[in-house]
């Protein structure tokens, strides 16, 4: 008899990259459309104060943090596509979904959590930079967060021990070459959940699935319908 595994969360990374440009709103909204569980986001501040949802840290030559927001709207970032402001993703984004949202910035911590908490649903904050983890923990006890671990860390295991600990992370978000039953195993023992980044091939999303985790982050969802 084939084994049983329990749904994995299907996590759009970025929305939907394949078909629109990322971390735009119509690639939120696609990936939505493609029944997406959770959406995941990548957030600066401008030099105003707003927060922004885009990857680098600069956009043509210039830093999202020096430049105010009526300039940043008017970048283009490909195709007419623009920047969205974090709280009209996650208006556009209302309870259909998850949203988990990625601190890029440096020292944002506050500013993300005032807008999360005005206009978010269900979200929850990660970061590659524990410490500001552990900043919006002080901030906000009680809003989930999350830890990110890059690929070819050493002691991946150990590694994880230590930032869930350090964190009191709810989700632990591992490259997918790092992912096996005993990383998973560990986390699990932690209480905490595994949603792993960034899968685009059919039989990685296997063998992370039979692995045990919670949540497959992947640039187009419908790579997971089979799941």
């Amino acid at each position: 008899m084939p084994t049983a595994f329990p749904r994995v969360q299907r996590v759009a990374h970025r929305g939907s990259p394949r078909e629109r440009v990322e971390n735009t709103l119509p690639g939120f909204l696609i990936a939505l459309e493609h029944a997406a569980d959770a959406v995941e986001l990548d957030v600066h501040c401008t030099a105003d104060g707003v927060a922004v949802v885009h990857h680098d840290d600069e956009v043509h030559g210039h830093l999202l943090a020096k430049v105010d927001w009526p300039d940043v709207a008017r970048f283009d970032v490909g195709g007419g596509a623009t920047i969205p402001r974090l709280d009209e993703v996650l208006d556009a984004v209302g309870d259909r979904a998850e949203v988990y949202i990625e601190l890029k910035g440096v020292g944002i911590e506050a500013e993300v959590l005032e807008i999360a908490r005005a206009h978010g649903t269900r979200y929850a904050l990660h970061s590659f930079d524990h410490e500001a983890i552990a900043r919006a923990a002080r901030l906000a006890p009680m809003i989930p967060r999350g830890v990110l671990l890059d690929r070819d860390i050493p002691h991946p295991v150990e590694q994880l021990r230590e930032a869930v600990t350090a964190t009191e992370a709810r989700d632990v978000w591992p490259h997918w070459s790092l992912v096996d039953e005993s990383f998973v195993a560990v986390a699990h023992s932690l209480n905490a959940r595994v949603i792993t980044w960034t899968v685009n091939a059919a039989d990685i999303a296997e063998r992370v699935r039979a692995a045990g985790v919670d949540g497959i982050c992947t640039d187009d969802v419908r790579l997971l319908d089979s799941l």
